[in-house]
């Protein structure tokens, strides 16, 4: 009866979800294309391995699970899902046709039903928080082995759940394992629900992510066309109102060194010309990634408007802001930017990495602002004090190095499926 009350709901919903997919083509075109793959439409080899990652981030974590899924089991075609354009484009650029790719169906019955008697796969490895009705009850309809990889639930989320509790629980019931980040992750999990036998405790995927090997090649060219002698700072992964206070820390940041560039990166790509725009109605002369251009001494902020160079980009700068935190997001991933060693500052919210935030800043890896004042101080302290910032770099980096090992535990997990 629950879930055939969800059903009827999002068919209901439906024409509002193609409408809002229609209005976001308008800024970003590629959500006009491939809707088939959204109601189950597609064709790739039966018996296949199945990751789902919502998007970029989730991608991110992916990549290294899917390269050794590759290594140790190529009897298995890999196919990986995600919901957004981003996802897609992230997914192509690094496995090109590696791996099979297409868009995750809508989760309404005759959809999701499609979808798996075309692809039967041998095993549904879904990341990080991805419980959706149809697609897990028609998977434990088939005997598909589900498992819950890097699973977080902050408190935000989980009272959410709450709301619907006997929904998430039947949710629950249908996955075979929670490879659960924190040990507070598995509890909300378990309050939920999860039958506790279920759950395992393994640490976070993002602590097992690898540099490209010629990274430090590509950082130094990149900076070399920057400016080497310049100060560089970057703004990652930031968000609607957060470009704003961003340039007003770096207004007062100016003040006090004047030869310092800004490397902004908005979160999503459908925004990066309205943030080129409000950079440039704020006075500043800027140059994009995308055009490859060289950085002159009158220019200011160097746009990151391209994808899957983010790496790259903390790894020519000196300090990193991590977006999402100074409005209510939740936060991104701070350790992208601990992985090369440097200093990370956040914001308040960061509910979505709380433990990862925490930690840093019990380690003094990292400072937590509450306001542009706070940030734009914090940017010069380190940009000013550079044996500072090689040391609480270097703590974050060690960090990063002692808590590894989350991925071999996961390839555990899977095994046992096999």
């Amino acid at each position: 009866m629950l879930r055939a009350l969800y059903s009827l709901l999002l068919y209901l919903a439906l024409p509002l979800i193609l409408l809002r997919l229609f209005w976001r083509g308008c800024k970003m075109r590629e959500y006009w294309q491939r809707w088939h793959e959204r109601f189950g439409f597609i064709t790739v080899p039966h018996g296949c391995i199945w990751i789902h990652a919502v998007s970029v981030g989730e991608f991110q974590a992916a990549i290294p699970l899917i390269q050794q899924i590759k290594q140790r089991y190529p009897q298995h075609a890999i196919l990986v899902t995600t919901m957004t354009v981003t996802g897609s484009q992230r997914v192509q650029q690094v496995f090109a046709d590696k791996v099979y790719h297409v868009y995750l169906p809508y989760d309404i019955p005759d959809a999701v039903g499609r979808f798996l008697q075309r692809v039967q796969p041998k095993l549904l490895i879904l990341m990080e928080t991805e419980l959706w009705f149809n697609l897990l009850y028609h998977c434990h309809q088939r005997h598909i082995p589900v498992i819950l990889a890097n699973a977080r639930l902050s408190e935000r989320s989980a009272r959410g759940y709450q709301k619907i509790a006997p929904i998430t629980r039947k949710i629950l019931s249908y996955i075979n394992h929670i490879a659960a980040q924190t040990s507070q992750d598995a509890q909300r999990f378990i309050h939920l629900g999860m039958n506790p036998e279920k759950i395992h405790i393994i640490g976070n995927l993002k602590f097992d992510a690898t540099l490209p090997e010629n990274i430090w090649i590509q950082a130094q060219q990149l900076r070399q066309s920057l400016g080497n002698a310049r100060p560089i700072w970057i703004a990652a992964s930031t968000h609607d109102e957060e470009e704003v206070q961003v340039l007003a820390a770096f207004a007062a940041i100016t003040r006090q060194l004047p030869e310092t560039l800004l490397i902004l990166v908005p979160r999503h790509p459908e925004r990066f010309n309205k943030v080129a725009n409000l950079c440039e109605k704020s006075g500043y002369s800027i140059v994009k990634r995308s055009e490859n251009a060289l950085c002159h001494s009158a220019t200011k902020i160097y746009l990151g408007d391209t994808m899957g160079e983010l790496i790259l980009l903390y790894a020519v700068s000196d300090v990193a802001f991590v977006g999402g935190s100074l409005v209510t997001v939740g936060g991104h991933n701070m350790l992208e930017a601990a992985a090369v060693g440097i200093p990370v500052i956040f914001g308040t919210h960061i509910f979505n990495f709380a433990e990862i935030g925490r930690n840093l800043l019990a380690i003094h890896a990292a400072r937590q602002v509450e306001n542009t004042t706070e940030l734009a101080a914090a940017v010069v302290d380190y940009l000013t004090h550079p044996e500072l910032r090689k040391q609480v770099g270097q703590r974050g980096l060690e960090f990063m190095q002692q808590n590894q090992g989350t991925l071999a535990r996961l390839l555990h997990l899977i095994e046992n499926e096999f």
